[in-house]
């Protein structure tokens, strides 16, 4: 048994139903789950009795964030087809792709979730669907459970190469059985659907284009099989696509999903840029989740999603950073920054405030997640928390509101970030990796991938 007392944080912004900001805050934490959550005042005779005591003045406290799009291993190749739209990037990306190893597939997750870690996240999903050589999932779940992130790993899948009328090389496709045995293998090797998990497997087919309705539908089929196993995958992200599908199957991307049994509380799409009204409402109505990716809709020119009318319409929205080579980074609390100011460029200055962008972060990506036990700070919550020091220059002028501050000022690292009620970040610092020499690493084998395309 371990215990842990944190206190004298300026503010600990909960998230909880009520919306609870305490001032001189703290959380006790026993274990890997929080026990009490108060004033310092209120908590501090447990000093005496805790393995740790951690002082936090000057702070604001946190949930952590929840990261629910990523595509890790494009951190090997950031700032490349700079001025495309998804159809053209991707035509571009995918024969470097095509070179990836294991290797790389386990550094770049390193470096992803480092990226992650130290900008506030403490949960993260990553969608890989590219399996060339002798890529597999299972190096990127030994690099999450290496560096101590909460995971949520999505076997992703691509079956439709160029000779079939897809846009991937055929060396970057699989054959469908052998997609579904492999997805078998993951689930009941590493899924873990209990409550405080730090690793669930996703079921996760890459986009409507990219493999068959046949195998769409046996996703949805595998995934119900299990406890607890969730559906993930891109839609509605662009015009292109919803041509494409128009053109293919008769229909727009969301009555596609709805005929592949791709709507429901245990599904959740990237984008969904290019929704109407109804579609929403039906999102509502089915608690379908969306992870909105706003860098990278602005990178490639997506467009900009109609979030405010989504959470009118109760449809779970939660944030994702999307791959580090349509958003060249994995800064959370910039993610944040961004939904706040994209939304309000579509409608108006009051329409999303900064406590709605943090919303989106925190309980929004556990909704969308399935998660009920991340995302606020509250008894018999995971212990999960970030603490961001407010006594930096960035943030000289905007004290009066420490929470809102962290959103409108320039996005900084966190100090400390707590994941499973171990600290994985302290005073700015990742505990569980040489951050210099994982650069090294990874800048060697991004220079090999390119070279050999």
């Amino acid at each position: 048994m371990s215990t842990l007392l944190v206190k004298n944080a300026t503010v600990i912004a909960t998230m909880n139903n009520a919306g609870d900001e305490i001032k001189n805050g703290a959380l006790f934490i026993r274990n890997n789950v929080i026990e009490q959550v108060g004033t310092t005042a209120e908590l501090d005779h447990l000093a005496e009795s805790a393995d740790r005591v951690i002082d936090l003045s000057g702070h604001v406290i946190l949930p952590g964030f929840v990261n629910t799009h990523h595509h890790m291993y494009q951190t090997l190749t950031r700032a490349m087809v700079q001025d495309g739209t998804l159809f053209e990037w991707l035509v571009g990306l995918y024969p470097v792709w095509a070179g990836l190893t294991d290797e790389m597939i386990g550094v770049s997750t390193l470096t992803a979730t480092a990226e992650l870690l130290l900008s506030g996240c403490t949960t993260s999903s990553d969608h890989h669907y590219v399996f060339p050589n002798d890529c597999t999932l299972d190096s990127q779940i030994w690099a999450a459970g290496e560096i101590g992130i909460r995971f949520h790993a999505a076997r992703g899948s691509m079956s439709l190469g160029e000779s079939d009328g897809g846009l991937p090389p055929d060396s970057c496709v699989e054959n469908e059985k052998a997609i579904m045995q492999d997805t078998v293998r993951l689930i009941e090797t590493y899924h873990d659907a209990s409550k405080h998990s730090m690793l669930r497997v996703v079921v996760a087919p890459c986009s409507p284009f990219s493999v068959t309705p046949t195998l769409m539908k046996d996703a949805a089929e595998l995934a119900r099989s299990y406890d607890g196993v969730q559906l993930h995958t891109h839609l509605a992200e662009t015009i292109d696509e919803e041509e494409f599908c128009i053109s293919k199957f008769g229909k727009r991307p969301v009555a596609l999903m709805e005929e592949f049994g791709w709507l429901g509380s245990d599904v959740w799409h990237a984008h969904c840029v290019h929704m109407n009204e109804d579609e929403i409402v039906q999102f509502g109505k089915t608690l379908t989740g969306i992870a909105h990716c706003p860098t990278s809709n602005m990178r490639l020119g997506s467009g900009i999603p109609p979030i405010c009318s989504c959470i009118q319409h109760q449809v779970p929205v939660g944030l994702g950073v999307d791959g580090s080579a349509s958003n060249d980074g994995s800064h959370m609390l910039a993610e944040v920054r961004q939904a706040m100011l994209l939304q309000r460029v579509k409608n108006g200055s009051s329409s999303f405030s900064a406590r709605q962008a943090l919303r989106l972060a925190t309980r929004g990506g556990a909704d969308v997640l399935g998660r009920d036990d991340i995302g606020q700070l509250a008894p018999g919550m995971s212990a999960d928390f970030i603490a961001i020091n407010l006594d930096q220059l960035p943030y000289a002028g905007a004290t009066h509101d420490p929470v809102a501050a962290v959103v409108f000022c320039q996005p900084q690292q966190v100090d400390w970030s707590v994941v499973n009620g171990k600290v994985v970040v302290e005073k700015g610092e990742l505990q569980t990796v040489d951050v210099e020499e994982l650069r090294r690493n990874h800048v060697r084998l991004s220079q090999n991938l390119l070279r050999g395309a």
